[in-house]
């Protein structure tokens, strides 16, 4: 089974994803790689941190003459404004008087909880992991399951699909969330030209406000066969490891596998999508088809060839210019929450980093069925499956 870790913190010397169990031969397209990283840094309500950062992976191990090889692959990602803190947060004991502290948790974020499970005095070193910066080496190990998914026909992208009030009020075709994804200049990210206008506005009042806004993003797994995934044990079922990968990034609180949430409120007639046999297609393996696709593309925890579709629900960053009331470290005293330089929105980065935990997942459960110490292994091992399939 693949995995990966990261380290590192906001504002450290780099970032770090040290990625295990990558079948040997597969194909490293670094400027893939680095688009990746530069799609998270994308999006109308980022801060000024991202005009500080080019992130670009540095990859010190697992990979030679442009093929994976088997072997652990390591990747930094440096921090550029490493130089403006290393004072501020040396290795070593330094100077306690350049230490820049944060006096007072912000509602919403882990710098409270953080503080009282370590014992920290103030929330510094809390805020510098908890950071959603974190989620920059995750994009880049999930950079590393796309190249794996790409070589079997799998591909995975997002949209947005709200920004605040704003929603867009129709289906996304596949073409049109793969056009999104390959926009030069990003916005929202979102598919409809006019919903995104209005969203640019949600996220321009905020900014006039000092507040700052959430929405929600959707992920979408294309070309995947049915059959991944199990409903034979709990902790296997493919909606609950998507589920949990997706809600582990930071600000997420809620995660929706196809119409999830409305279907809680209908009739089953109008949820279930109705099983048809129709002649054999190019895209498809499977001669079973759906006219619509209610159950996001898992039934019973296992894919069933419909698109997968996963929808996770963001909240507002915590970090606002107007601070909301909170209480000093220190003194105990009522004061303003502390402000860091900070976004106003991210719900198209977000999506960029949930789309990287989404096809870690998929490349796991895709890994854990065919098997394969190399790519070629792999690929003989899933076109037999697909045959079978075409044959069933």
């Amino acid at each position: 089974m693949i995995r990966f870790e990261t380290a590192g913190e906001s504002h450290g010397e780099a970032l770090i994803a040290l990625i295990s169990g990558l079948p040997a031969g597969i194909p490293v397209d670094f400027e893939f790689v680095n688009r990746e990283l530069w799609r998270r840094q994308q999006g109308y309500g980022r801060g000024g941190r991202m005009k500080i950062e080019t992130d670009k992976v540095h990859i010190l191990s697992g990979v030679r003459h442009g093929k994976t090889i088997g072997s652990p692959i390591a990747i930094q990602i440096p921090n550029r404004d490493w130089k403006n803190w290393e004072e501020k947060l040396p290795v070593e004991a330094g100077d306690p008087a350049k230490h820049q502290a944060v006096a007072s948790p912000r509602p919403g974020h882990a710098d409270l909880p953080g503080a009282l499970k370590y014992n920290f005095k103030d929330a510094r070193y809390v805020l510098e992991r908890a950071s959603a910066r974190e989620s920059t080496s995750r994009v880049a190990a999930g950079a590393f399951a796309k190249l794996l998914l790409r070589a079997l026909g799998i591909e995975v992208a997002s949209h947005v699909i709200r920004v605040g009030h704003v929603e867009l009020e129709r289906a996304a075709t596949w073409d049109e969330i793969v056009a999104v994804t390959e926009k030069q200049d990003v916005l929202l990210s979102c598919v409809d030209a006019e919903t995104e206008a209005r969203m640019k506005e949600e996220v321009e009042e905020v900014a006039r406000t000092g507040d700052t806004v959430g929405g929600v993003f959707e992920v979408v797994v294309h070309n995947l066969p049915p059959g991944v995934g199990t409903y034979a044990n709990w902790d296997e079922r493919l909606d609950g490891l998507l589920a949990w990968a997706v809600m582990s990034l930071q600000a997420v609180k809620g995660v929706e596998i196809g119409r999830g949430v409305t279907a809680a409120e209908s009739f089953g007639s109008q949820v279930h999508d109705a099983i048809h046999y129709g002649p054999e297609t190019a895209e498809k393996p499977t001669r079973f088809t759906r006219h619509q696709n209610n159950a996001g593309g898992i039934e019973g925890g296992i894919s069933n060839g419909e698109d997968i579709v996963v929808r996770g629900y963001l909240k507002p960053i915590s970090t606002l210019r107007r601070p909301l009331e909170s209480v000093r470290f220190d003194t105990r005293e009522a004061t303003a929450a502390s402000y860091e330089r900070s976004d106003l929105c991210v719900v198209p980065a977000a999506g960029v980093a949930a789309e990287a935990m989404v096809a870690f997942i998929i490349a796991q459960q895709v890994l854990e069925k065919f098997g394969g110490d190399s790519l070629d292994e792999l690929k003989r091992n899933y076109d037999g499956y697909i045959q079978q399939i075409r044959n069933f």
